[in-house]
This record gives structure tokens, C-alpha cells and sequence, in this order.
């Protein structure tokens, strides 16, 4: 398969790449490295990086910018930015994406497991996410072609809470984490939310 990644010079999308292309064809798209550049914010630049791409069986995101900070100090622009770019940037990359996707392809894209488990500080994330995994479900049902859309769920990366000298314990390397992305675009689901641990 020829697959598109969306963030892949990030920390998950780099593990979910190199997972990928031990099996198939991966273009590695990123906001200012990889092959191709994109703007997750800017329409206009998804659509470029289509029309440079050209068509595709694939597209996996694991970008989306959204911030942390109490609910009483988040301002107009905390919202903009995770409801433009997190949310939006994900849900143009399947309005426009549609088009440059082969029939059977498919759409894999970041939610979070803060949307289910909210903490303090993450009310403009967990936002997000919950909307995505709602879009997910609800365009499942509409998108022709036989083409499928999944969100995947990660738990805090083992990689990040160790740089934040929290324990990490609790989380989920990267490395594993890129596992439920795999099972996304090889498997045959539609519609759902894969909790990344699942998948380990």
C-alpha cells in the first residue's frame, strides 16, 4: 500500500511510519520536515500536499496542535488553535483526502484518551477529541468506495512523560503505541476508536 502520514516526523508518527514501511510504500508529510509539508491548520495547504501527493491507500494523522491550561485561563485563541487545527486540520484531510484515496483505502486519525478520561488542564484537548471520535462514527456511515475512517486513542507516551519527569509507568512507548495504527490501515474496522493499548 501506498500510505501518507500526516506528523510522521513527530515521536508517535515517526514509530508509526517506520513501522509501516517494513511492508509498504510510506510518504512521511510534516509541518516544517519529511518529503512533503503541510500546514494541518491551513485547507489550502492540505490541499496542495494532495495534489503533490496524488492518490493514495492510506492516510494516517498523528498531528493536531491543542494546548494545556486550566479551564478559567483558556482564551479565544486556546480554542482556535485546537478546534482549527487539532480537530479541523483532521477532519479536512478526510473531506479533502476522500478524493485522492483508492477505493477500499482509509483514514486513521488522533483523538486521545483524555476525551473518556479528562484531567485538569485538558478541556480544549479532550474537546477535540470527543469530536473527532464522533466524527469518525458518524462519516463511517456516509463515505463511499468502501472507504473506512478510525480514530486512535493513545495513553500518555512513555518517551514524553519521561521528559516531563513524570513517572512513566503508566504509559505507552511509542513504539507500541504505533501498533494500533498499523491494525488500523491492515485491518478492516470502520467507524471505531482503538485504544492504542489494546494493541499492544
Amino acid at each position: 500500500m501506498k500510505i501518507l502520514i500526516v506528523g510522521a516526523t513527530g515521536l508517535i508518527g515517526g514509530k508509526v511510519a517506520d513501522s509501516l514501511s517494513e511492508n509498504h510504500d510510506v510518504i512521511r508529510a510534516g509541518y516544517s520536515d519529511g518529503g512533503v509539508k503541510v500546514d494541518l491548520g491551513s485547507k489550502a495547504s492540505i490541499e496542495a500536499m494532495f495534489k503533490t501527493v496524488g492518490k493514495v491507500d492510506a492516510v494516517i494523522s498523528t498531528a493536531g496542535l491543542a494546548g494545556f491550561a486550566p479551564f478559567n485561563d483558556l482564551d479565544d485563541a486556546a480554542y482556535e488553535l485546537a478546534l482549527g487545527n487539532k480537530l479541523m486540520g483532521q477532519v479536512n484531510l478526510v473531506r479533502v483526502g476522500q478524493s485522492y484515496v483508492n477505493d477500499g483505502g482509509s483514514f486513521a486519525l488522533t483523538a486521545g484518551i483524555l476525551s473518556r478520561e479528562p484531567m485538569p488542564g485538558s478541556v480544549v484537548i479532550s474537546l477535540a477529541n470527543g469530536a473527532l471520535e464522533s466524527f469518525a462514527k458518524a462519516t463511517a456511515l456516509e463515505l463511499d468506495r468502501g472507504l473506512r475512517v478510525n480514530t486512535i486513542s493513545p495513553v500518555f507516551v512513555k518517551e514524553t512523560m519521561e521528559k516531563m519527569s513524570m513517572d512513566p509507568s503508566s504509559g505507552l512507548s511509542a513504539a507500541d503505541t504505533a501498533k494500533a495504527y498499523v491494525a488500523a490501515v491492515e485491518g478492516n474496522m470502520n467507524g471505531e476508536t482503538l485504544d492504542a493499548p489494546d494493541y499492544v
